[in-house]
């Protein structure tokens, strides 16, 4: 006959036994130390770093970098038209501009200090074709443009950008043929552009395409033409980013784009290549560097400066621009504050300036 009460009773003493094991009563917890068995000075040798953060004062005081009128550029888009801009709707606070209000908005960025504007042309699509030919034209817009603002206000330095986008009928960079994006035919064309933009006026050539050799031939060909003071700004690390959207609106390749363009541009992973890509501009003549995207790249543009020792920039492309935008409308975010911060993260990473079209918004309130 089974003994069920003998069961019961053990059954009883594992329960009580797991209990005992588990809970304990306050007499035997043992007691928690509040007060450490160091004073705070002792553990940090009597170096309390908030003592320089207790005051606005001392905060200036030590600031180590700081954000100036002097390190903006300015991106300005243009089109064809008088009298006229339109507002880009991914970019709120953006717009394109006919060259007479162009050159007023340039007035305006010299008046409040900015350095420098760096103009992005929206070609008509009934000028455009497959290997942007429109570029090598003197009287394309970029460069009409060029020559009304150098004219109308000799201050402010110019900036223009060769890279055939803007006038390729299939939004690349470059010559494509049969699929694939031809490399020598492309640097011969941006070579010319750049001279034809030079003798518009521009003081800095700005090539963006990513295209092998570019940078010498862009050298070579400003020299032979006399333009041995427009100096070459690199996009020496422009990476095959996904924040380059509201851009592509901007100058009207969105919907021409088929593909990507991940043949041409730096992979996002990739560090050591980008430093790789940098040596061999300024091998070529480049006289500044230029980090494409900004924010997701900062480690490229401290490995930049602490490796070249030369000027540094960064673009605070469209995308960052919108996301700080879109997040401060719906008061995630407070705008104006993360505006700031950004910028000053370039320079902590060691940028001398940033392209922002924040610029104008941030001289008005420096």
């Amino acid at each position: 006959m089974v003994d069920y009460a003998r069961y019961d009773r053990q059954a009883a003493h594992q329960e009580h036994h797991v209990v005992n094991k588990f809970s304990r009563s306050p007499a035997t917890t043992p007691a928690i130390a509040i007060t450490p068995e160091r004073s705070v000075d002792e553990i940090t040798g009597s170096r309390r770093l908030r003592r320089m953060r207790k005051a606005d004062w001392s905060r200036r005081l030590v600031q180590e970098n700081h954000l100036t009128v002097d390190d903006l550029i300015w991106p300005l888009f243009l089109m064809e038209g008088s009298n006229a801009e339109e507002p880009i709707s991914a970019m709120p606070g953006v717009a394109r501009h006919t060259i007479d209000r162009a050159v007023r908005q340039a007035e305006r960025a010299a008046k409040l200090g900015i350095p420098a504007i760096a103009t992005f042309p929206r070609i008509e699509q009934s000028l455009r074709d497959e290997t942007g030919s429109h570029a090598l034209d003197a009287d394309n817009l970029i460069n009409r443009a060029t020559r009304a603002i150098k004219q109308a206000v000799p201050e402010i330095g110019i900036i223009t950008d060769v890279a055939l986008d803007p006038f390729t009928s299939h939004g690349h960079d470059g010559i494509l043929r049969d699929g694939e994006i031809i490399n020598d035919e492309t640097v011969s064309q941006v070579a010319a552009a750049a001279v034809e933009q030079a003798a518009a006026g521009a003081d800095i050539i700005a090539p963006s395409d990513m295209m092998d050799g570019r940078i010498g031939a862009i050298r070579d060909a400003l020299d032979r033409n006399g333009f041995q003071n427009v100096a070459i700004m690199s996009y020496a690390t422009k990476f095959a980013s996904a924040f380059y959207g509201p851009y592509r609106e901007a100058i009207g390749t969105g919907s021409l784009l088929k593909g990507d363009k991940k043949t041409y541009y730096i992979d996002p992973a990739n560090t050591d290549e980008a430093l790789r890509e940098a040596e061999q501009d300024l091998a070529e003549g480049a006289d500044m560097l230029m980090v494409k995207p900004g924010l997701p790249y900062l480690d490229i543009a401290r490995r930049l400066k602490d490796t070249f020792a030369v000027p540094t920039f960064a673009y605070q492309v469209s995308g960052e621009y919108a996301m700080i935008k879109a997040a401060s409308a719906n008061g995630w975010i407070d705008g104006e504050k993360a505006m700031f911060e950004s910028l000053l993260a370039f320079k902590r990473a060691g940028c001398d300036g940033v392209l922002t079209y924040f610029a104008l918004d941030v001289a008005e309130k420096l």
